[in-house]
C-alpha cells in the first residue's frame, strides 16, 4: 500500500492523506482547503497532486474548512465518489461548505473590483454553491465511537477526538490481497482533556501506522482558570478605560461558541460590563445553533451550567448579525464594544473589514484566541509586524494585539502524549507527523522519541511512503 501527503505537509493547513490499497483503491483522508499561505494559496488549492477522478471515497475526521474546505472542487473537477463523516460533521459540512463558496464570491468581489482597476486578470472563485450542494448529495453518516465497513478491503473505527462536534480519529482495518490486516490510525486533530464545552479525546486501538497532528507540538496550554480572568481585563482595558473596540477573529465552529460561552458565565456573575457584544458571522450563527442540537458531545460541566442558566450561548447585550448590512452598521459605532467574527486566521470573511476598520486605532484591541498560520494576517500581527495588508492596501498596526491560547482546541504535548499513551511503541511500524509546522514538528519528534516512538517520519508535500 501507498500514502501520499497532498497537503498538511509540514504546515497546519489543507489536511489531505491519500492512501491507495494494494488492490488500487484510492482513499482520500480529508479533503481540506488550505488557508493563510500567503501568494501560495491559490496555486495549492488548485494544484490536487493526484487526479480527483480516481478517488474512490472520502472519510473526513471533522468539518473545519481546512479539512472539508476542498470536497466541492474535488466534486467539481471530477470526484463522484461517497464521503463518509459523523452526523455532526455532516450537519456542520451542510453549511460551512456553502458559506465558504459565499465567502470566496464576496472577497473576491472586493479584489476583483480592485484588479479590474489596475487591469489586471480577475479571479476566479474555486468552486460556488452549487458544487457544495452536489457534494453534500454523496455524504454518508458514520457513527461516533463505532465502526463502519465500507467495502470488502475497508472497515472504519471512529473514536470521539474532542475537537469540535462530529470530530473523530479514523482507525481504518484495511484487509491486504495475502490476507492480512493493516491497522492504520488518522488522529485529525485532537482535542483537549479539559475543553470548556466537549468531552474530552478518546484513545483509539493498538496501530501499525499512525498519521499523527503537531499543531501544539512543542507548547503547553497556560492553566484554564487563567480563561475569564484575562478575558475580563482585555474587557477592562479596552472598553471601559479606553474606550475602545475588541475584534476577535474567531473560528466559526467551536472557539467561538467558547469564547460566547466564557462571556456568558461572566455576565452571569455579574462582573462583564454592559457593552454590546457582536457575533458578526453568519456562519457562526448558525454553527451555535447546530452545536445547541448536538449536546450529546457536551461535557458534564457545561451540561450543569445549563440546568442553572438555560442557556449558555446567550445573554443580555449579546447581539447574533448575519446580514451585511448589519454588520456594515458595526463599524460606524463610536461606542465600545466587542465583536467576533470569522475566519480565526483572519483570512476570510468579515473579520477583516473589521479589523481593517479598527486597526489604526490604539484605543481598540485585537484579540488572537488560537493557532495562526505564520503567513497569515492573524499570524503576522501575532508575529507583531508593524504594517500590515488588508484587501491589497498597507495599514499601521496602531491597535493593541492581545493574544489568548486558551480557547485552543488543539492539544499541547503533554495531552497528546497522554491520547497516544496507550499505544505500544514496538508495535508502531511506523509514525507520521502532519498538521504542523516543521520546526514545532521537529521538537514533537524528540518528545515522541523520548516516550519510544522510533520510527517517525515528517512529510514533506507530495511525499509518498509504502506502507
Amino acid at each position: 500500500m501507498k500514502l501520499t501527503f497532498c497537503g498538511a505537509a509540514r504546515t497546519v493547513t489543507g489536511s489531505k492523506h491519500l492512501l491507495t490499497t494494494d488492490k488500487g483503491k484510492n482513499v482520500l483522508l480529508d479533503c481540506g482547503l488550505f488557508q493563510g499561505e500567503g501568494h501560495d494559496t491559490l496555486p495549492l488549492n488548485n494544484h490536487w497532486g493526484f487526479d480527483p477522478r480516481l478517488i474512490d471515497y472520502v472519510i473526513l475526521s471533522h468539518a473545519h474548512i481546512d479539512h472539508s474546505g476542498l470536497l466541492p472542487k474535488l466534486y467539481k473537477d471530477g470526484f463522484k465518489g461517497k464521503v463518509y463523516a459523523t452526523a455532526g460533521t455532516i450537519a456542520l459540512c451542510e453549511i460551512m461548505l456553502l458559506d465558504s463558496a459565499r465567502i470566496q464570491e464576496s472577497d473576491l468581489k472586493y479584489i476583483n473590483k480592485r484588479k479590474i482597476e489596475k487591469k489586471q486578470k480577475p479571479i476566479e472563485p474555486l468552486y460556488d454553491e452549487d458544487d457544495a450542494k452536489q457534494v453534500l448529495n454523496n455524504f454518508i453518516a458514520l457513527p461516533v465511537n463505532g465502526s463502519k465497513t465500507i467495502d470488502d478491503e475497508i472497515t472504519v473505527h471512529t473514536f470521539e477526538s474532542g475537537h469540535i462536534i462530529g470530530s473523530v480519529s479514523l482507525h481504518l482495518e484495511i484487509s491486504t490481497a495475502d490476507g492480512r490486516i493493516v491497522k492504520l490510525t488518522f488522529t485529525g486533530d485532537i482535542g483537549r482533556k479539559n475543553d470548556a464545552i466537549l468531552k474530552g479525546p478518546v484513545q483509539f486501538p493498538q496501530s501499525d501506522y499512525i498519521i499523527c497532528e503537531s499543531t501544539y507540538g512543542n507548547r503547553l496550554h497556560a492553566p484554564a482558570t487563567d480563561v475569564e480572568s484575562k478575558l475580563l481585563s482585555v474587557v477592562t482595558e479596552t472598553c471601559v478605560k479606553r474606550g475602545g473596540k475588541i475584534v476577535i477573529p474567531a473560528f466559526s465552529i467551536d472557539r467561538t461558541q467558547e469564547i460566547i460561552y466564557a462571556l456568558d458565565q461572566l455576565s452571569h456573575d455579574g462582573k462583564l460590563p454592559k457593552i454590546d457584544v457582536f457575533v458578526d458571522s453568519p456562519l457562526s450563527v448558525k454553527a451555535t445553533t447546530v452545536m445547541s442540537e448536538h449536546r450529546e458531545y457536551f461535557n458534564k460541566e457545561i451540561l450543569n451550567y445549563i440546568t442553572k442558566d438555560g442557556d449558555p450561548f446567550n445573554f443580555p447585550y449579546l447581539h447574533y448579525v448575519e446580514s451585511a448590512e448589519e454588520s456594515k452598521k458595526i463599524n460606524s459605532l463610536k461606542k465600545p464594544c466587542i465583536i467576533i467574527s470569522a475566519s480565526g486566521m483572519a483570512e476570510a470573511g468579515r473579520v477583516k473589514h473589521h479589523i481593517k476598520n479598527t486597526i489604526e486605532n490604539p484605543n481598540n484591541t485585537i484579540l488572537l484566541v488560537g493557532f495562526a498560520s505564520p503567513s497569515s494576517l492573524a499570524g503576522r500581527l501575532k508575529a507583531g509586524d508593524p504594517e500590515v495588508r488588508i484587501f491589497g492596501e498597507f495599514f499601521k498596526v496602531k491597535a493593541q494585539i492581545e493574544s489568548m491560547e486558551n480557547f485552543s482546541a488543539h492539544a499541547d504535548y503533554n495531552e497528546m502524549l497522554e491520547y497516544l499513551s496507550n499505544q505500544n511503541p514496538d508495535k508502531v511500524r511506523k509514525m507520521f507527523l502532519v498538521h504542523g509546522e516543521y520546526e514545532t514538528q521537529k521538537d514533537w519528534t524528540e518528545k515522541l522519541i523520548q516516550k519510544g516512538f522510533v520510527n517517525i517520519e515528517i512529510p514533506n508535500k507530495g511525499e509518498e511512503f509504502i506502507i
